[in-house]
């Protein structure tokens, strides 16, 4: 059975928005692994978006773009990073980081 999802004073656990991410940590996200039918690249870039706060996310772009790793790589749908995170309505400071790095 599938809980519905808690929010406010309900939650287990806040959500954290000021910590330091090191850039060890803000770096072990180039290493997270993907399934078969995944694009490696697009994966990771996701999960930085969805998991990091917008300086951190700074850092992992210019990591990732170091590491020769691919900013317009596209998912199983033909969207990119960047096509998915301009259709959000908070992520304009997301948004700036990727075309600013080059992001399409």
């Amino acid at each position: 059975m599938k809980a519905e999802k808690k929010t406010g004073a309900d939650r287990t656990q806040p959500a954290v928005r000021d910590e330091w991410w090191s850039d060890e940590r803000v770096q072990s996200f180039l290493e997270l692994d993907t399934s078969h039918d995944e694009a490696p690249d697009f994966h990771i870039l996701q999960k930085a978006y969805r998991g990091m706060v917008p300086e951190a996310f700074s850092r992992f772009i210019q990591f990732f773009i170091d590491a020769g790793r691919n900013l317009n790589e596209a998912n199983m749908h033909g969207e990119t990073i960047l096509k998915i995170v301009s259709e959000h309505r908070n992520s304009g400071e997301y948004r700036k980081i990727l075309e600013k790095a080059g992001a399409k």
